[in-house]
């Protein structure tokens, strides 16, 4: 799996400090940026994922043997179970097939969530702490704004930007893609909230590092 704190260069995470500088100079609104590895371990994808292979290697092998009898299949679906567990542990990307739809675009925004109240970005002075949240292994985006923001830009605005980064991600372009999307937020965010003079920058520029567990 991807790991977050290496997905962009080094290069690319100046590029995306300066970026994020950039945009929050003719707006009071704050951007921030976070990569995690997941948004969740999804057990239970990973449990029935490995009971399906387990079970489909066992038919494999008694059929091979020419052995198939309950007492034989039983033993040795057990057996290949926890291969198969490991399996899924080491390839992550495996139990995604397992997974709904609806299931992952819950995790990535219930953890997009968390990450917001975790990082503090709900304590700016006007409320308007903005959050892009990439989440690899789902290779999906969401964009989470404080209540300021909220108050002003329909929180489905930030929708199209979001797709537009996260097909970015998949076609290797993270880091040009992820600076894209801080200038489009800028943008919009200097619309409705433009510097004022005593502005203060209040989250840091740089890619937020996650402490927080994928569950």
């Amino acid at each position: 799996m991807q790991r977050a704190e290496t997905f962009f260069s080094p290069a690319e995470r100046e590029q995306i400090r300066k970026a994020v500088a950039s945009a929050e100079a003719t707006t009071s609104g704050e951007i921030a940026t976070m990569v995690v590895e997941s948004s969740d371990s999804y057990r239970e994808a990973q449990t029935l994922g490995a009971v399906l292979l387990a079970g489909f290697v066992a038919v494999v092998v008694a059929v091979a043997f020419h052995h198939v009898t309950i007492w034989s299949y039983i033993p040795l679906v057990f057996g290949l179970y926890f291969p198969a567990l490991l399996l899924f542990r080491a390839f992550p990307r495996l139990k995604l097939s397992f997974v709904g739809r609806r299931r992952l675009h819950e995790a990535v925004r219930e953890r997009a969530f968390r990450a917001f109240y975790e990082k503090g970005l709900y304590r700016t002075r006007e409320e308007t702490g903005i959050l892009i949240f990439i989440s690899l292994l789902e290779r999906k985006v969401w964009i989470l704004g404080d209540r300021g923001i909220n108050e002003k830009i329909a929180p489905n605005f930030w929708g199209e930007i979001a797709g537009t980064l996260a097909r970015g991600l998949r076609e290797g372009n993270g880091g040009e893609t992820l600076c894209g999307a801080v200038a489009a937020c800028g943008a919009e965010l200097s619309r409705h909230f433009p510097r004022r003079p005593d502005d203060i920058n209040e989250l840091q520029d740089e890619i937020l590092a996650s402490d927080l567990s994928s569950d």
